[in-house]
């Protein structure tokens, strides 16, 4: 009778969490277990497989041949188990959720995340708004909104935690020559209006360093501020996230431009205790966005675990 190696569940997420972080240590932090319970759990997997996985780079870890083909069946088997758990303790949820979401997040992973959530909770129905902070924010308070992912703009709400702090940059094509190019004209900005996170940062920045600027161009919508830029009407300030290909992150020391802070992302809720249904929701787009975060898709967040290469742990040894 042939006899099966059932591989672990527990130390492929490990495995698998190790290299989506960059880092066994971090980890180690996101699992809750001590770095030696980490080890123990690679040395057992290796065993398990019959090879080595790991292999030493320099200073740091790199995948072998047979890791980088484990690595690949460890995430579809972990996203398997996980559906079947998710549709399983969800079965039963019903009722309505409604989801506020910035341009920015709802172009990069909403399908994602209502894909996910829809699997898991076929029995609830769920209705999105895609806004700019303020008035989302404001539905929330009035309980139009159940949930609210919103760049934080200071004010004091009652239901709302902080979640991230994402690096802001400025944004523009490739050829942008800088600021020395401008021959002492005012530099030309292309943002929202007023009320904006994106938009005060970098006002302040600028004024900070007595940097004359003017706009050049508003919208409403974030596809009209890229098309703008992308004509070279001139660059914006905005995360990396969901940055198209025909833009670069401008780098400060390089083209005159003064650096620009974090930007705070709060998640609003409107009630003390959310119903299961809005409860479920909140978990899988924070489990989302970790996921995003760690894996550097929305730039080296401060308040979540960074991401690396999947393929390489820098500087540390299981």
């Amino acid at each position: 009778m042939q006899r099966y190696t059932n591989l672990d569940m527990d130390t492929l997420r490990t495995f698998v969490t190790g290299f989506e972080l960059g880092s066994f240590v971090r980890a180690a932090e996101r699992l809750g277990r001590s770095p030696s319970a980490i080890s123990t759990q690679l040395k057992k997997l290796e065993a398990q497989v019959g090879q080595s996985l790991v292999a030493k780079a320099g200073r740091g870890l790199a995948l072998t041949a047979a890791g980088e083909s484990l690595l690949g069946y460890a995430k579809r088997l972990l996203d398997l188990n996980d559906e079947a758990v998710e549709r399983l303790r969800g079965a039963n949820v019903e009722g309505w959720a409604r989801l506020g979401l910035p341009q920015d997040f709802a172009e990069a992973w909403l399908p994602a995340v209502l894909t996910r959530f829809a699997r898991a909770h076929p029995k609830v129905r769920i209705e999105v708004q895609v806004d700019r902070t303020v008035p989302l924010i404001e539905k929330t308070l009035k309980g139009e909104l159940d949930l609210t992912l919103a760049w934080d703009d200071g004010a004091r709400a009652p239901y709302a935690e902080h979640v991230a702090d994402v690096p802001i940059h400025w944004i523009g094509r490739p050829d942008w020559p800088g600021v020395a190019s401008l021959g002492g004209e005012p530099l030309p900005f292309v943002a929202f209006q007023p009320p904006c996170t994106f938009r005060s940062a970098a006002v302040a920045a600028l004024n900070s360093v007595g940097m004359p600027w003017r706009v050049v161009f508003t919208s409403p919508s974030l596809a009209g501020l890229l098309a703008a830029a992308e004509g070279g009407l001139g660059i914006t300030a905005r995360t990396s996230l969901a940055m198209p290909k025909a833009f670069s992150v401008l780098d400060p020391a390089a083209s005159g431009l003064p650096a620009l802070p974090d930007a705070p992302l709060s998640l609003h809720v409107a009630e003390a205790e959310p119903p299961p249904a809005v409860a479920r929701l909140k978990e899988i787009l924070l489990e989302t966005l970790a996921m995003q975060i760690s894996e550097g898709r929305v730039g080296p967040a401060r308040a979540l675990a960074q991401g690396a290469s999947s393929a390489r742990v820098p500087h540390e040894e299981a």
